[in-house]
């Protein structure tokens, strides 16, 4: 009997890999880190460089960013933006972050626009934010002193050169004790001493800064004749304008700031403004505000105001109601015509049903806010399409009526949803088996019960879901109302800027951003409103739709 090695108790052969005294563990684990080393040496050099010179784009920003926030001393925006360009920078250096780099650009891209965007419309609600309260309570007290101020009649004159720098215009100020000091509308005078002074003893010129030539000064005199240097940091001691560009007066404010009162005083009438702390404004005893004032936080007041003032809850629910009518008086139109035409041209019978569906799809072929401008021209009463051709002549207020300009929305949104419901529509009919209709014709029902009991729950299992997203999209439908009617007819008893035609996404534009007056903060909290609205609506419907799944 022949004995092995092993069984004459030899050491077992270990199998070796293709080098000296490598086992396979070793060899794969060279082979692995080879192959890595060769991915990275195909890295052509156009790729590495086009890649640091994006990165570089990247860090430029970011640097830029910081310094100017470092200025503003924004600290959490500041720290926030630190830290998202070193993980760009360390997730882009690095060899092993592959699906971090594909994510990366997305996930920054929604934080700014979409969480960034919702959370700050979220906080401006619960602010004053908006006209006459857009800055900050140093920047207004130093507006309210500037627009309030008056040439003081025995005002020394100060000798001026008018200095460009970047874009800035500066003074160049020359006392009469003959002290030379620069400054600008953000910068106070500062005294100088590196400054060119001619024979007469005027500053001409200073080191980093073009003075201006006459012409020059002609050419900007608007802008030169609207610049108030500060003498210091305390707006209550003045500032220097020029009328002519070669001489600077002292003008003083007859409002004076007292920092330790917080009050603003009226020297002419000694009225005396304080600083409730609660409306972001000073307030004199009998009422009176001083404007511009500053953004404070005001908690739950904008709610209050859109349900508690009845200027504005009034508009606000027949606001409300509309909005709701619309939307679904929309979606019910549109899905109607829709399902009727997709059912006709559904027949195979039919000729020409192949150039009729082209026709059908047209209207969602155009831009809708192109659509709806040319329908607001057709429907003019005085020289529109339809009274002029189809009515001969009448002048029917078809935009300037509250129920006619209702309806012609409701009409126009027909005109442009149906196409979309007759191609949803189509497809689902088409998905549905032919058997089941056959089986149902030979079981004795009618066609309008086969299509009323078999065909329609089969095909709203399909067009549940797009109904809901179409009664949320015409819920927010901010284009067909401000392109066709723009909210009109205006309701002139309400307490803010709204019409006959407005829905809720209208009518906070209008309150944040058209008017004199504009509410930022008001207009965010109809914004948080309209928010729950849908989501409480889509919660719901979302709900519903599940009763339909048990058909399939």
């Amino acid at each position: 009997m022949t004995t092995t090695g092993t069984e004459q108790g030899e050491a077992p052969v270990t199998p070796r890999g293709d080098g000296p005294g490598e086992s396979p563990v070793v060899q794969t684990s060279r082979s692995k880190r080879a192959a890595r080393v060769a991915e990275a040496a195909s890295v052509g050099v156009k790729t590495l460089l086009v890649k640091i010179a994006l990165l570089s784009i990247v860090d430029a920003i970011g640097v830029y960013a910081l310094m100017v926030l470092f200025l503003k001393q924004d600290w959490v925006v500041f720290g926030a933006v630190l830290v998202v360009t070193a993980v760009v920078n360390w997730i882009y250096f690095s060899r092993y972050k592959l699906p971090a780099k594909y994510l990366a650009p997305g996930l920054i891209f929604l934080l700014i626009f979409q969480i960034f965007v919702v959370g700050y419309s979220g906080y401006i609600a619960f602010t004053n934010y908006g006209t006459g309260h857009n800055s900050t309570k140093q920047d207004a007290i130093t507006s309210l002193i500037v627009s309030s101020q008056q040439r003081v009649p025995d005002s020394p004159t100060f000798d001026l050169t008018v200095l460009e720098k970047l874009g800035t215009f500066s003074f160049l100020v020359t006392d009469p004790d003959g002290t030379v000091s620069v400054g600008s509308t953000d910068v106070p005078l500062t005294p100088v001493t590196n400054a060119e002074v001619d024979d007469a003893g005027k500053a001409v010129g200073l080191s980093g800064y073009t003075p201006l030539k006459f012409n020059d000064i002609v050419s900007n005199q608007e802008a030169i004749a609207a610049i108030s240097v500060p003498l210091s940091d305390d707006p209550n001691d003045g500032t220097l304008r020029t009328p002519d560009g070669s001489s600077a007066y002292l003008y003083l404010s007859d409002l004076v700031y007292d920092e330790a009162a917080g009050t603003m005083t009226n020297t002419t009438t000694s009225t005396v403004y304080v600083d409730n702390g609660k409306t972001g404004s000073f307030v004199a005893a009998d009422g009176t505000e001083l404007l511009p004032g500053w953004k404070v936080e005001v908690g739950l007041a904008n709610f209050a105001k859109a349900f508690g003032s009845e200027s504005i809850r009034g508009p606000l629910i027949s606001v409300t109601i509309w909005t709701f009518a619309f939307a679904l008086l929309s979606v019910l139109t549109t899905f109607g015509l829709g399902l009727f035409l997709a059912i006709v041209f559904n027949n195979m019978k039919m000729r020409g049903r192949n150039f009729y569906r082209v026709v059908l799809i047209l209207p969602y072929a155009f831009p809708a806010f192109l659509s709806a401008l040319v329908w607001a021209g057709m429907l003019n009463p005085q020289f529109g399409f339809v009274n002029q051709v189809l009515f001969g002549g009448a002048e029917i207020p078809w935009l300037t009526n509250e129920w006619l300009a209702k309806f012609s929305i409701i009409f126009v949104n027909l005109w442009l949803g149906f196409p979309y419901m007759f191609l949803v529509c189509t497809g689902a009919l088409q998905s549905i088996p032919e058997e089941i209709q056959e089986a149902a014709t030979v079981d004795g029902a009618r066609p309008g019960q086969v299509f009323r009991l078999i065909k329609l729950p089969l095909l709203l299992v399909s067009v549940a879901p797009l109904l809901i997203s179409s009664f949320a999209f015409n819920f927010n439908n901010f284009n067909l109302i401000y392109m066709l009617t723009n909210g009109g007819p205006r309701d002139v008893t309400a307490g803010v800027n709204v019409g006959a035609t407005d829905i809720l996404i209208s009518m906070v534009y209008k309150v944040a951003f058209v008017g004199a007056s504009r509410d930022y903060g008001l207009a965010s909290a109809f914004s948080i409103i309209i928010f729950l609205l849908v989501a409480l609506v889509s919660i719901i419907s979302f709900k519903q739709t599940k009763a339909l799944e048990e058909l399939n």
